[in-house]
């Protein structure tokens, strides 16, 4: 193995190593491969007593083995969605991986990097900003027909406007998948997870426990519109460990 932050498996649906080996990234690849239809997966951290955060930030949840797996998702995903509050708190930049990942996408046909898709119902956006102005693909900007947009984004961005007031995820997604994006991966923030799972699109949930007991300020990994109907049933796929990290995986059911 590398100088990578081991992970090793513990368990898995589908018993696809034995417990305790050690994973590369082609078998991390495996892993988190891409499904063969249309999905929705969301990708969060989380304190062993349930916070989003440390002192602001969810980069003092995360640990090498986290970023790992984190860039594993990015590597299969076609688009990247991210709320605008959350590419503006957490300092996004543009959406770029390295050769080998590169490589990878275009040994699967597909593009060399993902398309970032940034949701945002008032376009509250800089299009001066690295994250359109250095991103090797073209971003999408999904936001509703009631929102105006800042000079210059439509030089830096495809805006796509679904819903009045209130952004339709459901049309919005649609709409991605027009463009061949099938597979994607949300890293939040806790309002987009919350307005996805209320619209009933999550498809999976990729989450990693950190073992810190950070006490009761922070919130949890969802927050925004309550979801009508009952909770939906997931399945736990695999499980993961890093250091003493849990790296889970639930699929629906």
């Amino acid at each position: 193995m590398t100088d990578k932050p081991a992970i090793r498996a513990l368990w898995s649906v589908d018993a696809a190593a034995a417990p305790g080996e050690e994973l590369d990234d082609e078998a991390l690849t495996r892993w988190y491969g891409r499904s063969e239809r249309p999905t929705v997966r969301v990708n969060f951290v989380t304190s062993v007593d349930g916070a989003v955060e440390v002192e602001g930030y969810s980069a003092g949840l995360s640990g090498p083995a986290d970023k790992r797996v984190f860039g594993i998702l990015r590597k299969v995903c076609d688009a990247l969605l991210v709320g605008a509050g959350t590419l503006r708190h957490e300092g996004y930049k543009a959406v770029k991986l390295d050769e080998p990942r590169r490589a990878w996408r275009r040994a699967q046909g597909l593009p060399e990097v993902p398309t970032l898709v940034v949701v945002t119902a008032s376009l509250h956006v800089d299009p001066a900003s690295p994250v359109f102005t250095e991103a090797p693909v073209r971003p999408v900007v999904l936001t509703t027909t009631a929102a105006a947009a800042p000079p210059g984004l439509d030089k830096v961005a495809d805006v796509v406007r679904v819903g009045e007031r209130d952004l339709d995820l459901t049309a919005g997604l649609a709409a991605l998948r027009e463009r061949g994006l099938d597979q994607i991966l949300c890293e939040g923030g806790p309002h987009l997870f919350g307005s996805l799972t209320a619209a009933d699109l999550v498809d999976e949930l990729c989450l990693t426990v950190s073992p810190l007991l950070t006490g009761p300020s922070a919130g949890r990994i969802i927050a925004g519109p309550h979801r009508e109907g009952d909770p939906v049933p997931l399945r736990l796929h695999h499980t993961l460990l890093g250091d003493d990290l849990l790296l889970l995986r639930y699929t629906r059911r």
